[in-house]
């Protein structure tokens, strides 16, 4: 299978990770899709979400499957006023990956990434592995050793 630049640095910290091919239909990215289509749980698979507050610049959120993101909840804990989702033509340029591959690991610029809590209540999760049709499966502590990562309530 491909490397990715998560894949790489997973390897090169010698950090345990398990990949997860799924077939990528760019006109259904619901992950509910994925998560049926390989017998995985829908809030064990994190979504990466970017976003831009006017206040810090890019912020990223990993979020369940099962849940959606609350721009409202994650201002208030980054200090921001307002909250958007990063644009698809911004995407690339400034995290390095596309939509539908975009990966916590391996981003270009080191970014405020915040974790719905509720990642910490599993012990095994799944994550963009850095490229469309790849998930990686991995946990929350060992995620929390490569990235610099905060938890909180980001979901509705």
């Amino acid at each position: 299978m491909k490397k990715t630049n998560a894949t790489r640095i997973l390897d090169k910290h010698k950090i345990p990770y398990e990949l997860i091919a799924y077939q990528y239909d760019k006109n259904n990215l619901n992950v509910e899709k994925i998560a049926s289509d390989n017998q995985l749980e829908l809030h064990e698979i994190y979504k990466t979400l970017v976003v831009e507050g006017d206040k810090t610049g890019i912020v990223v959120a990993l979020v369940p499957g099962n849940k959606t993101l609350s721009l409202k909840k994650l201002a208030i804990v980054t200090g921001n006023k307002k909250m958007t989702l990063l644009s698809i033509d911004k995407l690339q340029k400034q995290t390095g990956y596309i939509r539908g591959g975009c990966s916590p690991i391996g981003m270009k610029k080191d970014f405020l990434i915040i974790g719905d809590y509720s990642i910490l209540e599993l012990d095994r999760i799944y994550i963009n592995a850095g490229t469309r049709g790849l998930l990686l499966a991995t946990s929350h502590k060992v995620l929390g050793k490569i990235i610099d990562i905060s938890y909180s309530l980001i979901t509705q």
